[in-house]
């Protein structure tokens, strides 16, 4: 590539969403542009060490016969050209990294929030969006400071599970107490639909100072 091919190349602009690979290219590229600032000034180091800055004439101002004075103009010339063509790519690397960057960022603040937005919707007493069930049982009265209080049930919740009993198993209260007397200072699922709502909650039944393991009346709903 000439000094003139790599200053088209190295002054256009980064447009659109930058990828790895872009930036992977614009290392080629200024690998590339490096390679051809050392190419050239060999070519000069070949002409008796001269470098950037020797004078091309003599003491007499005469053109100076013991240099290929073409040669080193023409080295020169695109040592100049390719060293901007190299400020330019380098500059390109640098924003295509901050961008690269402030996607990655970007991504990963995205990520973030979905997993969050998975882990609320597993969270006890979060909303749920899912099709709701059908309710076979409805609380209708809360104790304070019962464990059912403690879990987040509300009066008029409609039960559409409870632990390991659903509408389908459902036949009497006494699926659920037994239910509970077995899970006594263990967790329980417990799916309620509230104001056309699906939530979840956990309820631990436990002793406490009132009566039972809830604190809580439940009935049954008419199917």
């Amino acid at each position: 590539m000439s000094a003139r091919q790599g200053r088209q190349s190295g002054g256009s602009s980064l447009v659109g969403a930058v990828s790895v690979s872009d930036v992977q290219e614009l290392m080629r590229r200024k690998d590339e542009i490096e390679a051809q600032i050392q190419a050239n000034y060999e070519v000069l180091d070949s002409q008796k060490g001269i470098g950037m800055n020797e004078p091309l004439v003599d003491s007499e101002g005469y053109p100076r016969s013991d240099v290929d004075l073409y040669q080193v103009r023409t080295a020169r010339h695109n040592i100049i050209c390719l060293q901007n063509d190299h400020k330019e790519v380098m500059k390109q690397v640098e924003e295509a990294l901050h961008q690269l960057h402030a996607h990655d960022k970007e991504k990963q603040a995205r990520d973030m929030a979905e997993a969050e937005e998975e882990a609320m919707s597993h969270k006890p007493g979060h909303s749920m969006s899912h099709r709701p069930s059908q309710a076979f049982a409805k609380v209708n009265s809360i104790s304070p400071g019962s464990p059912a209080s403690t879990a987040g049930l509300q009066v008029d919740d409609e039960i559409t599970e409870f632990g390991s009993v659903n509408v389908q198993n459902f036949h009497s209260l006494s699926n659920i107490s037994t239910v509970v007397q077995h899970s006594e200072g263990k967790g329980l699922n417990v799916v309620v639909m509230r104001r056309g709502e699906k939530h979840q909650l956990r309820l631990v039944p436990t002793r406490w100072s009132g009566k039972g393991l809830l604190g809580c009346n439940i009935i049954p709903l008419q199917r």
